[in-house]
């Protein structure tokens, strides 16, 4: 079935092109069945032409070429950019990537009976290991769903969630791999000044972090028991624990999170 889908992008920007690449990367689909519109076409054209995706020059002719539109503007500009070509969008399965735009604020300028799903995907998507959050208020009919999930599914983990709890489960999946990569940096550091090099540093603690995640995610083990379960009584990782502990580890975690959510208000 997805060998003669088309996707559409509305706007080409990181978030975009890290879909993008994904899908091409897990050999979802060809690069022929990627189409993408943005303001600047000559960027566009640089970056669809050279991986054989498509370029449009509105996002008109692009919708009349697509079975799935993702919306990957900015925000703000949602609204202008949909506005134009929303009869068009009327028959289309459309998808949005952008941030603080749920069901509600889509129903208020898509023509009412548009099939539509608001989602928040993070930049791991581009190798096929990302998370794709999705409101699970939306309007997609059932072949369409199963349509959307097995495209994605095979470059992402797909989770859905109350339309409540969308932007909080966004700052964790979107704004969390800024913060392991600071701890990665943090390791490899600290590895280097102990005589390690530089490359094996940070190869050794991103293997580190992808196994750990990926040991409880298949074994659905409690963080705090796969911790216990490296801390031998008397051992040398306990000391490292004690020290994370004291220096406020988890709580400058929780803040972090807090601070952005309270941005968002």
């Amino acid at each position: 079935m997805l060998e003669n889908i088309t996707i559409g992008f509305i706007g080409f920007g990181n978030m975009a092109q890290a879909l993008a690449n994904g899908l091409l990367f897990k050999n979802v689909v060809k690069p022929r069945q990627i189409y993408a519109s943005a303001k600047n076409y000559e960027k566009l054209c640089k970056n669809t032409r050279e991986k054989g995706m498509i370029p449009c020059k509105s996002a008109n002719e692009l919708v009349e070429q697509c079975d799935i539109i993702i919306i990957a503007v900015k925000p703000f500009m949602v609204p202008e950019v949909i506005t134009p070509i929303k009869e068009l969008l009327q028959k289309k399965i459309v998808i949005s990537v952008a941030a603080g735009y749920p069901f509600d604020k889509y129903e208020a300028i898509l023509v009412p009976g548009t099939h539509h799903l608001s989602t928040i995907p993070n930049t791991p998507v581009s190798i096929g290991e990302g998370i794709i959050i999705c409101e699970n208020h939306h309007s997609l009919t059932k072949e369409e769903y199963d349509t959307v999930a097995d495209l994605f599914s095979k470059i992402a983990l797909l989770e859905f969630v109350d339309t409540k709890q969308l932007t909080v489960a966004g700052t964790l999946s979107g704004c969390g791999p800024a913060f392991v990569s600071m701890f990665l940096e943090a390791l490899a550091d600290g590895a280097v000044k102990h005589g390690l090099p530089r490359d094996t540093s940070y190869r050794l603690a991103s293997q580190m972090v992808a196994g750990t995640g990926k040991l409880q995610i298949e074994t659905g083990a409690h963080p705090g028991a796969m911790k216990d379960a490296v801390c031998s009584p008397g051992g040398t990782t306990i000391v490292g624990v004690a020290t994370l502990e004291r220096k406020g580890l988890r709580s400058a975690v929780i803040e972090a999170i807090d601070e952005i959510e309270k941005s968002r208000k």
